[in-house]
């Protein structure tokens, strides 16, 4: 199928129930949605509207969140929902005319969306990153063309631009010259939108040279072959899964640009593409722990005086070390770990340590003190991640509007600044996903129709392929001897 006349497979989903696009828009405020679904691109409706229809779509996606995870089927309802609120459309890099989205923008958007589902969140985010791949490795007027027509029909980008490792053969890519251009043959895993993307984006070695490409490549070809992923952990709504082409055709137009074999050719621009990825996942991740805290505070809301609360969960009086109950209130001691009995003696850090057990207080829950603590600290530590991210997120924004002038040490410093923010999220959100799941009671009940134990899977997919230390050594290294973080596109 040509360039010109492919047509996505997904591209008429319809989901079930809800507004449509026009529903969505006249909510908000916006203009009528052109044939592809964006509202008119006048530049005074600014992002706060736009804002707006993404806490629709994450309201939206919230009410059967846990019911989604636990199908855990390749998302095309999902992003069916974001087609019709025009967001992949709108999540282009910014363009003539006010279309598309500035970086702080878009990163509210996925923040947004993934408190409310994180895989549909990193699905949005990577498809936001890859949709810069243009302006990052091609040419401006490739760039302009690309970017124009993945607004227009409103594109969802899925791949990975960067280079397979060596030592994994079984994923590797080959683009082989023809006369027309390049095939492309081999396999490759990807984390999200192999049944759903309308294009990849991938980095492939040319046969011949053995230098590395980044192509745009048409899923829609009979060449493409997608074996979808239902084993995960968590994040099983991304459309995890791997994806073999045999002789797909990639003519030259599609092909972006060349990665230098050397690390120090690289501009510090198109370095910014694993920095992009990595800070994008970092805000992913940050949403998943706020929409885990706020779920786990309404359930605590909930809960009625002792008992069985209305949500079906276990009514049990808390064991404590050393204190009693007078009148319903705690008296000396402070709780005991995970409800266990235990005549050790307080450590230090009991008040950061102590679990209040959820299970039930005589008096209502919200007005333990001990519940209030644990509150308090996991609240400050989404506070603490979120300013973190946020100057990350600052330093990106201008390293992108920057462009070719960018120069080594602007980008150094983005490096470390999206390291910290990577390190910071990494110890908050798998430290409030544990945590909620000790104050609502909900840790031995995973099947519990509160699904809160999918924020906690999740956290552990988002985390588990990098290491806080690893993240800190780096951080260290420059901070210490002034060791720039190296210029390369691995994530």
């Amino acid at each position: 199928m040509s360039e010109s006349s492919s047509v996505s497979p997904h591209q008429h989903t319809t989901r079930r129930g809800g507004t449509g696009t026009a529903e969505r828009h006249a909510a908000a405020g916006l203009p009528p949605a052109d044939a592809s679904g964006t509202a008119g691109a006048d530049p005074a409706h600014g992002p706060n509207l736009w804002l707006r229809i993404a806490t629709e779509v994450a309201d939206d996606l919230a009410v059967d969140a846990a019911v989604r995870d636990r199908a855990g089927k390749p998302p095309f309802d999902e992003v069916a929902r974001l087609r019709e609120a025009g967001l992949l459309g709108f999540l282009t890099p910014p363009g003539p005319g006010g279309r598309g989205a500035d970086w702080l923008t878009a990163c509210t958007v996925v923040r947004q969306i993934s408190a409310a589902d994180s895989s549909v969140g990193e699905l949005l985010g990577r498809h936001y990153v890859l949709a810069w791949s243009p302006r990052l490795f091609a040419a401006p007027r490739t760039a302009a063309r690309l970017e124009e027509r993945a607004a227009a029909e409103q594109w969802l980008w899925g791949g990975n631009a960067e280079p397979a490792e060596p030592w994994s053969p079984s994923e590797r890519l080959t683009l082989t010259p023809t006369r027309a251009g390049y095939v492309l043959d081999g396999r490759r895993e990807l984390t999200a939108t192999t049944a759903v993307a309308d294009r990849f984006v991938l980095a492939a070695p040319h046969a011949d040279t053995g230098e590395t490409l980044v192509a745009v490549v048409d899923p829609a070809h009979a060449g493409v072959a997608v074996q979808s992923r239902d084993d995960r952990l968590g994040q099983r709504l991304t459309g995890a899964g791997a994806v073999t082409f045999e002789n797909v055709p990639v003519t030259a137009g599609h092909v972006l640009g060349t990665v230098p074999r050397d690390e120090h050719a690289i501009s510090p621009f198109t370095a910014l593409a694993p920095l992009a990825l990595r800070l994008m996942l970092a805000q992913v991740g940050l949403g998943n722990a706020e929409g885990a805290l706020a779920e786990a505070r309404d359930v605590n809301r909930a809960w009625p005086q002792g008992g069985s609360d209305t949500l079906g969960l276990p009514g049990r009086r808390p064991q404590v070390h050393g204190g009693t109950y007078d009148g319903g209130h705690l008296v000396g001691g402070y709780p005991a770990q995970g409800g266990r009995t235990d005549t050790t003696t307080a450590p230090s850090s009991a008040l950061h340590d102590s679990v209040p057990l959820g299970d039930g207080y005589p008096d209502p829950l919200p007005d333990d003190p001990y519940l209030l603590l644990s509150y308090g600290e996991l609240a400050t530590s989404a506070h603490t991640a979120t300013a973190v991210v946020e100057r990350a997120s600052d330093a990106l924004a201008r390293g992108l509007l920057a462009g070719s002038a960018l120069g080594i040490d602007e980008r150094a410093e983005i490096a470390v600044l999206v390291a910290a923010a990577e390190a910071v999220t990494a110890q908050a959100t798998l430290r409030i996903t544990t945590r909620i799941l000790e104050l609502t009671a909900a840790a031995d009940s995973a099947g519990h129709t509160t699904g809160l134990d999918r924020f906690w899977r999740n956290a552990r997919i988002l985390t588990a392929l990098d290491s806080p230390g690893h993240r800190l050594r780096a951080i260290g290294d420059h901070y210490l001897n002034g060791t720039p973080p190296p210029l390369t596109l691995r994530a």
